[in-house]
């Protein structure tokens, strides 16, 4: 039986890996600092932890592990305290990375467009440094330090009708109330995953061979207004775009350039990634049919 542990696995994607690993047969341990009441299969283990303290860290460490996922590693120092807690103690490691370690670009992200093993180190915590800087270093520590094989899985934004963030609702309840949304660049090009995918991209990639960044985002892009336009027509109210608004109406979507990127390093290695023209309608749908019951 593999034994996984997840650092943090409670809500979003991390909820439904723990799922498919435990409908897969894995003896699944999922660490957090205990905070969230979550229904999670009565066969997972629970380990109490702050992944933000090393010697905390270290209870984990404290097993041999054939696969750890790490979804919340934001830093340099959260990189290098795993390195020393897992050393000879993990099978593989998977960080889940970010599409934001790129910089903007009109062409697809190749995951060669950013090179962790070439990267300066700065040992900072997470407060230290900001998301697209933290991830960077985080992949920079495992990949130049690590002794045991990383795999870092750059993720878009990930959606979902649970996604705590609620940016695709964000649209949704301003095109329904008709609201305006600022938008800096209508023209720039976007990728995303759905938790879904992103999930079982996760589990697919513990038990692959398959090693070092990896792009993993939907088939398709889409333009910002066209993605506007999209909803609008789905909950039959018109969009108002404007260039410049307050921030409670900018859109969180709002790149001033394009960000996407090129999947085929795992397509080729054998993942089949969802269409994203197959699943964003109907989650759109299914978001407008939710906020429009709640606002009755």
């Amino acid at each position: 039986m593999t034994k996984v542990l997840v650092l943090g696995g409670t809500r979003f994607f991390g909820k439904r890996l723990v799922q498919l690993l435990v409908a897969a047969g894995a003896d699944v341990t999922v660490a957090t600092r205990g905070l969230t009441e979550v229904d999670l299969p009565p066969q997972v283990k629970r380990l109490t932890l702050d992944r933000d303290e090393k010697d905390s860290l270290a209870i984990a460490g404290e097993q041999e592990w054939d696969i750890v996922y790490d979804n919340i590693c934001y830093s340099s120092q959260n990189a290098k305290d795993a390195c020393d807690v897992f050393a000879g103690k993990v099978g593989k490691y998977v960080l889940t990375s970010t599409l934001s370690v790129y910089d903007f670009s009109e062409d697809f992200l190749k995951e060669e467009a950013f090179d962790p093993n070439s990267y300066e180190i700065r040992l900072l915590p997470r407060d230290k440094v900001t998301y697209q800087e933290g991830k960077r270093q985080a992949e920079a520590v495992f990949f130049q330090e690590a002794s045991f094989p990383v795999a870092a899985v750059r993720f878009p934004i990930v959606l979902a009708e649970d996604d705590y963030t609620r940016r695709l609702h964000f649209h949704v309840e301003h095109i329904l109330e008709e609201r305006p949304i600022g938008i800096a660049n209508p023209e720039a090009v976007m990728c995303f995953i759905h938790a879904g995918e992103a999930a079982q991209f996760l589990q697919w990639l513990g038990s692959s061979s398959l090693t070092g960044p990896i792009n993993a985002c939907s088939h398709g892009t889409i333009r910002q207004q066209n993605l506007m336009e999209n909803i609008s027509d789905i909950v039959g109210k018109p969009v108002q775009l404007v260039k410049e608004k307050d921030a409670a109406d900018f859109s969180p979507f709002a790149f001033p350039a394009s960000f996407f990127m090129d999947n085929q390093k795992a397509e080729q290695a054998g993942f089949a990634f969802w269409q994203l023209n197959d699943w964003l309608p109907d989650l759109i749908q299914t978001l407008s049919t939710t906020i429009s019951k709640q606002k009755v």
